[in-house]
């Protein structure tokens, strides 16, 4: 079958139906136009694969510090004559240290896979429980008086009201925290089954080396029925892909390897092949002439090329209208082309479509060519197809690749150069010697009739370090010869060896500013001026120079997981893989089981949430600690915010958890304002109580007081009535008997004056009667006074009357 080819390409033309693309002859010519473009240039002598072979396994020897050091032996050779010079020429493993700084800093980071379920179902439920987890919050205190009443829970969303959100911000954390759907679970315990199945933390490694050493790295997930997913660590060097200037490979059209396996092995993966064939393959060797790499390898093997090529294909369907008014879809070949009619149409789309090729290089012997039976789709775009391989070059410009190696290597010749020119001088170096003066010994007498000697006069000088020598000759004339021993110094080699040593300082101190490795990051000692902080922003410059390759290796692992996610549904197709995937998933969680069915079904989108690195690390426990110092967070609260390895989600956390407890602070701050304010009220009511109950018992104390003074002043007018009154009627006694005596003296008075008065005149009549005796007698006078017995008096009662 004669295959048409483009005008301007090798490649044979898309524009033909799929029937011409699954003919071997089709893919014939597509391995034909591969090995063109890789492996012969169309016979022109320029081989692009070996050239990439050449240049990753030189970068590979740097690495190692495994080069070759037949450059350095024409640098130092004269017209190629090494006889002069006894070297150790081999290579100082300088870049060693630096490309296992960054690889190994790469693969120690550690990261949680995630995957989100985004299809329509998925979000609805994931929408649904958020909006039962804001009824919950809003109707808690209603639920909780229900709840008593009736004993039954009424959450929506089945969280303890004490664990509630208590706002929408921290609801939103919660559902990016603590939500995961069972589909989700089992997804992501899925892809890490596979993961750990295929041993892809090594993987993993060998790939980061790769970024390092030569810029680029590549993985492979396939599927076959015998094992399930397999997830191959790809060799670059061994790659052919087609051009791009994408460091992701995402526009490239074809990609494959070059595997050297045995005739056994050639066999069993390819069972149609016939004795014959295998014989002839056997006896071709003309496939060594062009492929690197496979020199160690024995005769028994032959090189295949696998390639997976990317086309197009017209998905033609027919649209049949039934009697009842219902329509019919029947899927026919792109050769379907009817003419029109009102029973039925044609309908059609364009989507991608992968060939999957085997070739034996050097040869036209095509092992396969069809069509790929489990092509990979992501959902969100159905008529993509991605291909199995995931390559990544992040340093890459017009199709070239850069490496951190291929940075370093003049500094590295010049670095070895350095060594073994220091080699050379310090293999010239001589010791200091001595000059000994024969004729000054010769003048010298010991003194013992002997002369000095030189083996005598060398012994004085080692073990003394002392010379006797003479100024004058033995005839008195001067010597030139008085010191006879003299030290003479060597060519010095020590300023060479300083500045080798300065020359190799500065191309190391260049590799560090090249690869942005400064001495913070690759272990040497930093200066004892320079402060712990400028150290740290040292190692994270250093951190961000090198954030590419870290980038890289994400990319990859990424891919290789998504890859993963969308082949599980090939896995659950057939019963022994979906029973092996089972069997290791129910090792970590039986649950899970029950949603593996429909995993199928949904949609995933794969994350990888990063590890915060020491710094990061070191910046959220000094937030941590500031907290617990303040008292804004309680060690629990410390405790669940470690826990948390997404720095963003575990800083909302913090910020979160101060904002809670200032509020619960406040609030409780508030409620002890009012339980103060209630209790002064309750003590100034109290002391109000106190004091009118203090009145009211003085007053009535007052009262009592007064009610007894009155009462002792009624008793005091009472008695004083009734002394007065008993006095009033003794005194009316004693007035009535006064009275009585008065009249009585009255009486007797009166009886008495006038008995007086007899008396009197009885007297007069006597005196009288004396008196005309006196003037008749002329007596002496006579003395009528009364000698005090005759005078009476009364009394009254008035010292009796009342005070």
């Amino acid at each position: 079958m004669n295959v048409s080819t483009n005008t301007n390409s090798p490649f044979p033309d898309q524009v033909v139906s799929d029937a011409e693309k699954s003919t071997l002859e089709y893919g014939l010519q597509v391995s034909r136009a591969i090995e063109q473009e890789w492996f012969n240039y169309g016979g022109s002598g320029s081989n692009r694969y070996a050239n990439n072979w050449n240049n990753f396994h030189n970068l590979r020897l740097y690495a190692r510090g495994e080069q070759s050091v037949q450059k350095y032996k024409d640098e130092l050779a004269i017209n190629g004559d090494l006889s002069y010079l006894n070297l150790d020429w081999k290579p100082v493993p300088i870049l060693s240290k630096f490309s296992n700084i960054v690889a190994n800093g790469i693969t120690q980071k550690q990261y949680e896979l995630t995957s989100y379920a985004q299809d329509p179902e998925s979000l609805k439920k994931r929408t649904d429980f958020a909006e039962n987890i804001l009824f919950d919050m809003l109707t808690k205190d209603e639920q909780a008086k229900a709840s008593e009443v009736i004993n039954i829970n009424l959450s929506r969303s089945n969280i303890p009201s004490d664990s509630l959100p208590e706002s929408v911000e921290e609801r939103d954390l919660h559902m990016q925290l603590s939500y995961k759907q069972a589909i989700e679970v089992a997804e992501e315990e899925a892809i890490s089954t596979v993961l750990a199945t295929n041993e892809f933390d090594l993987t993993k490694a060998r790939v980061n080396q790769d970024l390092v050493n030569i810029g680029i790295g590549v993985t492979k997930t396939s599927f076959n029925p015998s094992e399930g997913i397999v997830v191959d660590y790809v060799d670059p060097a061994y790659c052919v892909w087609s051009y791009t200037e994408d460091p992701y490979f995402n526009d490239i059209y074809y990609v494959g390897e070059v595997k050297s396996i045995t005739i056994p092995e050639l066999k069993k993966e390819f069972p149609n092949i016939s004795s014959e064939e295998l014989e002839r393959i056997q006896k071709m060797p003309g496939n060594r002439r062009y492929i690197k790499g496979f020199e160690n390898y024995d005769y028994n093997t032959v090189q295949v090329l696998y390639f997976e090529y990317k086309t197009y294909t017209d998905q033609v369907f027919k649209i049949k209208r039934t009697d009842s008014g219902l329509e019919k879809a029947i899927e026919k070949t792109d050769e379907f082309n009817p003419p029109p009619n009102d029973n039925f149409e044609r309908v059609s789309r364009s989507i991608e479509v992968l060939y999957e090729g085997a070739k034996i290089v050097g040869t036209d012997i095509m092992l396969k060519w069809q069509m790929s039976e489990n092509m990979t789709r992501p959902l969100e775009d159905t008529t993509r197809v991605e291909m199995s391989y995931s390559l990544c070059a992040p340093r890459m410009y017009k199709g070239t690749i850069q490496s951190l190696i291929s940075k370093c290597i003049g500094f590295a010749d010049v670095i070895q150069l350095t060594h073994l020119k220091i080699q050379q001088v310090l293999a010239r170096m001589v010791p200091d010697g001595i000059f000994l003066d024969m004729d000054g010994l010769a003048e010298v007498d010991l003194g013992n009739g002997t002369n000095y000697n030189p083996a005598e006069a060398l012994n004085m000088y080692f073990q003394t370090g002392s010379v006797v020598g003479r100024s004058l000759t033995q005839d008195g004339d001067m010597n030139r010869g008085k010191v006879p021993i003299q030290e003479l110094s060597s060519s010095n080699g020590m300023g060479k060896i300083q500045s080798l040593i300065t020359a190799y300082n500065y191309n190391m101190q260049m590799i560090r500013d090249v690869t942005g490795l400064n001495e913070a990051r690759d272990g040497s000692l930093p200066s004892a001026d320079s402060l712990v902080g400028l150290q740290k922003m040292a190692a994270n410059a250093s951190n961000v120079a090198t954030k590419h390759i870290q980038d890289a290796s994400i990319f990859l692992a990424l891919s290789t997981c998504e890859n993963i996610s969308l082949k599980i549904a090939d896995v659950l197709n057939f019963p022994l893989t979906k029973n092996a995937l089972m069997n290791s998933i129910s090792t970590f969680n039986v649950e899970t089981l029950k949603e593996i069915e429909n995993l199928n079904l949904h949609d995933f989108g794969i994350y990888l949430e990063m590890e915060p690195d020491d710094e990061e690390k070191a910046e959220l426990a000094a937030n941590i600690n500031a907290s617990l110092q303040q008292g804004s967070i309680d060690i629990e609260d410390a405790i669940d915010i470690r826990e948390i390895k997404n720095l963003k989600l575990a800083n909302q956390m913090l910020k979160l958890k101060r904002k809670k407890k200032l509020e619960r602070e406040q609030a409780l701050t508030q409620q002890n304002i009012q339980a103060q304010a209630q209790a002064n009220a309750e003590a100034s009511e109290k002391a109000a109580l106190a004091e009118v109950q203090k009145q009211q018992a003085l007053t009535a104390e007052k009262v009592a007081i007064e009610q007894a003074k009155s009462q002792f002043e009624m008793q005091r007018m009472q008695t004083e009535a009734q002394i007065k009154k008993q006095l009033m009627a003794t005194e009316f006694e004693y007035n009535m008997q006064l009275a009585q005596a008065q009249i009585g003296a009255a009486k007797s008075k009166e009886a008495e004056i006038e008995d007086r008065k007899d008396k009197r005149v009885k007297i007069q009549g006597t005196q009288q009667s004396e008196l005309i005796q006196q003037r008749q007698t002329e007596g002496m006078p006579k003395n009528f006074e009364s000698q005090g017995n005759d005078v009476m008096g009364g009394f009254d009662l008035s010292s009796f009357d009342p005070s």
